[in-house]
């Protein structure tokens, strides 16, 4: 049961991430923490657990969305290539945070971060495109923020970086596309982070690699990978608007639970 409960996790998170470029990061934390509840791990590294192992799937899950919207010809390269400098960088600082944040606490803040999310993509419809894109200089500082924010949480960044770049004027399609590949470099900084800063903390669940689980990272990349690409072809071809509201709803309902709980 628990093999095909992460095997769910990761069907969800796959598909979400190739639709709305969301990195999957804001489905698979809140259930990995039930997950890892119900296993008796301990709560002061819970959620780092947690977070670092979600991060460790996106460079997987990320990978596979990438080669899907490449095939469309929506990834926007030459922006890509200017944020994925910040992101990194910012991924490895996020780490760094997250590893100083008590557990509980964090999950008070991965609770905040839920329901501003949600909120987010329930009336992000109405956000309207008014500028350019900012200079480089100015992009690679966005991108640090994206991925310091995105490494805490465990995110890859898409709920933050999609509005940005439709922000800017960028196509919400070329935009989710774009998000999905700046949720690698996010990804594989965020996880390394979380491997060296990981490898000397008591109370780890077994066979976890620092912060990252490896059975669970298993299981959840063996079916993101597999729907990974219909996320990414459902993406051009629906619309995403009732979906985003219905998913921020689902969110709400999350975070009310991790924070009550």
């Amino acid at each position: 049961m628990d093999v095909v409960f992460l095997l769910m996790v990761g069907a969800i998170a796959g598909t979400l991430a190739g639709l709305l470029g969301v990195g999957g990061g804001i489905i698979i934390v809140p259930l990995l923490v039930v997950f890892f509840n119900s296993q008796g791990v301990n709560i002061d590294v819970l959620m780092h657990v947690a977070i670092g192992t979600s991060l460790a799937t996106i460079v997987v899950t990320s990978l596979s969305s990438i080669y899907a919207h490449h095939q469309h010809g929506a990834i926007d390269w030459p922006v890509f290539k200017i944020m994925s400098i910040g992101v990194f960088t910012g991924g490895l600082f996020g780490a760094f945070i997250a590893n100083f944040i008590s557990g509980e606490n964090l999950k008070i803040t991965f609770s905040i971060f839920l329901l501003f999310i949600s909120m987010q993509m329930f009336f992000g419809g109405k956000i309207k495109a008014h500028r350019k894109l900012p200079k480089p200089r100015g992009i690679v500082l966005v991108g640090t923020i994206i991925g310091s924010i995105s490494s805490v949480m465990g995110v890859g960044g898409g709920s933050m970086s999609v509005p940005f770049l439709t922000w800017c004027n960028i196509n919400i399609r070329n935009a989710i596309a774009t998000s999905s590949a700046i949720g690698f470099p996010i990804a594989v900084s965020g996880t390394l982070g979380f491997i060296v800063l990981g490898l000397a903390v008591p109370n780890r669940p077994e066979l976890s690699i620092g912060y990252i689980n490896l059975p669970a990272f298993i299981s959840i990349v063996i079916s993101s990978v597999m729907f990974a690409p219909l996320g990414a072809k459902m993406a051009h071809r629906i619309s995403t608007v009732y979906l985003n509201r219905l998913f921020a709803v689902f969110l709400l309902m999350v975070a009310l639970r991790m924070f009550i709980s």
